[in-house]
């Protein structure tokens, strides 16, 4: 575990869809009616109320967020959020992804939600190279931290070993004297 500015920064290999915290992000796509990855197993796990919410919803434009309850999953929220999908580095994907992190801490601070789980945004079907988009994730929630405050957790959930250690490795060496 790490710590900045009091807030709880922790990482951990696994299901974010099992997950017992408050808010959990979905890397969802622009209709928000489900797909693959993270988004296909949270719309199963958490049942036909996610769909039915996202439905009403109508989509959300890449970059972000919308909520919704998180169903059958331990968690009461999932914070949807549609991250860019990566062509070359040149047509703003970076600022996308940043604002995808971003908007979803905004969102959960404005339901007051203090612990909130991410899982890597965009590095899957959505091409984005992992070691970039880890440390846009990373800066988009100390900034979030920095400028706005009202979190107190915030948990990375990654699916597999190598994103697990690519994070880890991060945190550590931007944390190690905490």
């Amino acid at each position: 575990m790490y710590e900045y500015k009091k807030v709880k920064l922790n990482i951990i290999k696994g299901d974010i869809t099992e997950i017992d915290i408050e808010a959990i992000v979905n890397a969802a796509n622009n209709t928000l009616l489900g797909g693959g990855g993270v988004d296909g197993a949270i719309h199963k796990k958490g049942g036909p109320i996610i769909l039915e919410q996202c439905k009403k919803i109508g989509g959300c434009p890449t970059g972000e967020a919308r909520i919704t309850t998180a169903g059958n999953m331990p968690s009461k929220y999932v914070i949807h959020t549609v991250g860019p999908i990566y062509k070359d580095g040149s047509k703003g994907e970076d600022k996308l992804l940043y604002n995808a992190y971003y908007n979803s801490l905004k969102l959960a601070k404005e339901y007051n939600i203090k612990s909130i789980a991410f899982p890597s945004i965009s590095t899957g079907v959505y091409g984005y190279p992992k070691n970039e988009a880890k440390e846009i994730a990373i800066k988009a929630i100390i900034d979030f931290i920095d400028k706005e405050g009202g979190i107190r957790e915030v948990l990375f959930v990654l699916f597999n070993e190598d994103d697990y250690l690519l994070y880890k490795k991060s945190l550590d060496e931007k944390f190690r004297n905490n």
